[in-house]
């Protein structure tokens, strides 16, 4: 699990790309600061195991589905990525809980200054979309961020100057796009409620006389 605040841009040194997979070689600095190989390290959002690592860089391998369904697939030599460790129990959770499962990708549909903010436009899919709502999280290529306003097909998120500065999110144009993450809480409740739908409760044999026979009323 991760809280969705980037711990620090690294750089994509090289990527051996194979018939349907990649190995990663990532620049970095403080995410290796206690690594361990079988580490978990956010990529743009996407959990990738760490499989070696040396001063300053690290590799990750990333599988044929992974490719398919996030962004990582457009990365090339010099690529700017958002890196962030695995949460540890204890750590504060400044963000919100992100799961490193990317729901789909977004691209950037519009961009404008709002005081010292700025405003990012999102166009998403449905699979994302649906879990979407005003004052929600959303992890935006592993950044967490809150949900300004929707529409039926597109999102919109402010980012701080702060945020557009230590993440690769400062640095988007139109047309980019960016893996999405929805709030992990929305699918647990659509998930609870399809499968009331599926099984329904059975009538229930406690009753207001029950009660009362055993003392409660």
């Amino acid at each position: 699990m991760f809280t969705g605040i980037v711990e620090e841009i690294g750089t994509i040194q090289n990527i051996a790309r194979g018939p349907n997979s990649a190995r990663l070689h990532i620049l970095a600095a403080k995410v290796l600061e206690d690594v361990k190989i079988g580490d978990s390290i956010a990529v743009n959002g996407v959990c990738l195991t760490v499989t070696t690592f040396g001063e300053g860089i690290f590799t990750a391998d990333v599988m044929a589905e992974t490719l398919a369904r996030t962004n990582l697939k457009e990365l090339r030599p010099g690529s700017k990525v958002n890196l962030e460790r695995a949460l540890r129990l204890g750590d504060r959770l400044g963000g919100h809980l992100v799961s490193g499962h990317v729901d789909g990708i977004g691209t950037i549909i519009g961009t404008a200054r709002h005081d010292i903010a700025t405003l990012v436009t999102v166009q998403a899919p449905d699979e994302v979309m649906k879990y979407i709502i005003k004052k929600g999280s959303v992890a935006i290529d592993g950044t967490s961020l809150t949900v300004v306003d929707f529409d039926r097909d597109k999102f919109q998120v402010s980012l701080i100057p702060h945020t557009a500065q230590v993440t690769v999110l400062g640095s988007k144009k139109i047309g980019d796009t960016v893996n999405l993450e929805a709030d992990v809480l929305g699918k647990y409740i659509e998930r609870l409620l399809q499968a009331r739908e599926e099984r329904p409760v059975q009538n229930s044999k406690i009753s207001q006389e029950f009660l009362s026979a055993h003392g409660f009323l």
